[in-house]
């Protein structure tokens, strides 16, 4: 199955420049995922084919209209739903959301631009909202692409090397290990020797045991999400010295 991507945009072409790079660019020609890009503007009826007008009720910059927004959703023959609109006040987009979006055959994203969208095509013809976080780009392109490339790598066939996407941050609730590469030495710090041992079990267990370090240190909320630390895992981390007996991330 391809994963279609409907995306509506004034900006066809910041998309579709990134969408041909990269993992992106190399999962399109596998046939992993296709993407369709549709201007809104073309879905005007005046000769100036106006997007946005001021704001009822005053206040600065405009507002994007309804109309051309909707006409595209409800006249696009094969549009991918849930269609969601890239705003500062929806959900925060997560792993758990990119997984969703993976199993899916496709779905649409709504690139905003000025003060953003009349709330009447939020209510009518949007599925859902999605934030990239809390604070404001100047378009949605940005974080269309970002959500593409997050549901694009989930995708079997997308990488090279299908382990990077299990192994990668968040895809088992916590951050990824630290990577080194050669030099064995760099201005006097060396690589762990572990990691030079070729014991891959040992190895294992030892970016298992950095894993749970850092997250515990960076992002406690994630080891909260996942139900704290096991057993097995806090034997685990002070094995490999990272977790002395009273419980502390040291």
């Amino acid at each position: 199955m391809t994963l279609r991507v409907d995306v509506l945009t004034l900006f066809p072409d910041a998309l579709t420049g990134y969408a041909d790079t990269s993992v992106l660019g190399r999962a399109r020609e596998r046939g992993v995922w296709e993407l369709v890009v549709h201007d809104f503007r073309d879905a005007t009826e005046d000769a100036h084919r106006s997007v946005d007008d001021t704001p009822y009720g005053g206040g600065a910059g405009m507002v994007l209209r309804p109309e051309p927004i909707a006409r595209t959703i409800e006249r696009t023959p094969g549009l991918r739903r849930p269609v969601i609109a890239l705003t500062p006040s929806g959900p925060s987009f997560t792993h758990e959301t990119a997984t969703r979006l993976a199993a899916l055959e496709g779905f649409t994203l709504l690139c905003g631009r000025y003060e953003g969208f009349d709330q009447r095509v939020l209510d009518t013809v949007v599925d859902e909202e999605l934030s990239l976080g809390d604070f404001v780009l100047a378009g949605g392109e940005l974080a269309a692409l970002c959500v593409i490339e997050a549901v694009v790598r989930l995708i079997p066939g997308a990488l090279g090397n299908d382990a990077s996407r299990v192994e990668e941050s968040f895809g088992e609730g916590l951050l990824e290990y630290p990577h080194y590469t050669k030099p064995a030495t760099w201005r006097g710090r060396d690589v762990p020797e572990v990691l030079r041992s070729g014991n891959h079990a040992v190895i294992e267990r030892w970016r298992r045991a950095q894993a749970l370090a850092l997250t515990l240190a960076r992002r406690p909320d994630l080891i909260a999400r996942r139900g704290g630390v096991s057993a097995q895992e806090r034997q685990l981390l002070e094995e490999w010295g990272v977790l002395d007996s009273s419980g502390e991330n040291g």
